[in-house]
């Protein structure tokens, strides 16, 4: 990996963070692998095993932005405190509940939810510090490598989680899930905010009703913030295809166990890591658009594949493609959000990204599973695919800016 792609992690703050997030992304990689495995167990609905990807993803969309406009007013490091916290008994719970044999689809989906509302309280604070931890000069390398730890820990959660699956009982990914989340804690407890600028906006001049507002109206006037937004609408909505019935495609399509499918998530997330080490070079060759575009075109053969291929091996190469497509798309998205957002509100802004990602895997997913279950799997994804073209086309008419609004 170039040097520069590594540079933020010669700034303490960042490195320490970094490293406590890794630790508790594989646990929550491991929850969400898990947690899709397990409902496959309780039912073969393809809508309810899309479902969980829903409860992932519908409490965030909700919540961003309200999520965000608090973390503007509120001590960011205290509130992650907080929400990491009540995340590890969460995790706890149902770890407790499978292990006990107690759980149902019903508790499944709604600790999987209520999970995913800490999430929406997480996601746009922790973006939002990411400016305090390094130079804006590396702003880019760091959401960067953000990413590449989310994507470490994609590769290495899912695998572990289907070994623990297969090896000692489903329980022990949710439980180990719960433990990872003190390694934020205690990282959270350790660091200390910069106090703000003397110039800096005051937060208790404004209503929390106006400043919500002023949130939502941020994408006016504002051209880079809006083609950010709407190019993510039009990648996730298609992409969430193969995240939501990736579970049915490895139980049925390819006829596997918790464990192929562990290593397909796994390898899904070795892809991508790969893809966010060469991510450096390859945006000074293609700029933000070309990368948007990549990302786009490897993920409609990702489709194909796993629509028409369904050989195990294939299946393991297909997901390497699909990591570094996802990679390069997410990576890109999320740094053109993060230029186009002034910093008195960049977690808001931040938070109408996420809103948007959230909402399109959230929406993506109810509406691929319900596909699923009258199509089938082939066709559905055959009809994402197809989605996607559509996409690269629409996309052409909402070029990526990278000066900040």
């Amino acid at each position: 990996m170039p040097g520069k792609a590594w540079s933020p992690l010669r700034h303490r703050d960042f490195a320490v963070l970094w490293s406590a997030a890794l630790v508790s992304n594989i646990g929550s990689w491991m929850h969400d692998t898990s947690a899709g495995w397990l409902m496959t167990t309780l039912t073969t609905s393809p809508a309810m095993v899309a479902m969980v990807q829903v409860a992932t993803s519908l409490p965030v969309f909700l919540l961003a932005l309200p999520a965000g406009t608090l973390a503007d007013r509120v001590d960011k490091r205290r509130l992650q405190i907080i929400m990491q916290s009540a995340a590890l008994l969460l995790a706890l719970t149902l770890g407790g509940l499978v292990l006990a044999g107690a759980v149902t689809a019903s508790i499944l989906l709604a600790v999987t939810f209520a999970l995913g509302l800490c999430t929406a309280m997480l996601s746009p604070a922790w973006q939002a510090i990411l400016p305090q931890l390094v130079p804006r000069s590396e702003l880019q390398s760091a959401v960067a490598l953000n990413a590449v730890g989310m994507n470490i820990s994609r590769a290495i959660g899912p695998a572990i989680g289907g070994l623990l699956i297969a090896s000692v009982g489903m329980a022990w990914p949710f439980l180990f899930n719960a433990a990872s989340f003190i390694a934020v804690i205690a990282a959270l407890w350790w660091w200390r905010m910069a106090p703000p600028p003397a110039d800096a906006p005051n937060r208790a001049a404004q209503s929390y009703g106006a400043a919500l507002l002023q949130g939502l109206q941020l994408p006016r006037g504002n051209k880079p913030l809006q083609n950010t937004l709407w190019r993510s609408v039009v990648f996730y909505v298609f992409a969430s295809a193969y995240w939501a019935l990736l579970p049915l495609i490895a139980r049925v399509q390819l006829q596997g166990t918790a464990r192929l499918y562990g290593v397909m998530v796994g390898c899904i997330g070795v892809g991508a890591v790969t893809g966010a080490l060469l991510l450096p070079r390859l945006r000074q060759r293609f700029g933000l658009d070309g990368l948007v575009v990549t990302g786009t075109c490897g993920t409609l053969v990702t489709l194909l594949s796993y629509a028409l291929v369904p050989v195990p091996a294939l299946a393991l190469l297909t997901s390497l493609l699909a990591g570094a497509s996802w990679i390069a798309a997410l990576s890109t998205l999320n740094v053109a959000a993060q230029l186009a957002v002034p910093d008195f509100a960049r977690a808001r802004g931040m938070a109408l990204y996420t809103a948007v990602f959230y909402g399109c895997l959230a929406g993506g997913s109810m509406g691929w599973g319900q596909i699923a279950d009258h199509l089938g799997v082939t066709t559905t994804l055959l009809l994402a695919a197809a989605l996607g073209v559509l996409g690269l086309l629409v996309g052409r008419s909402l070029p990526l800016r990278t000066v900040t609004s």
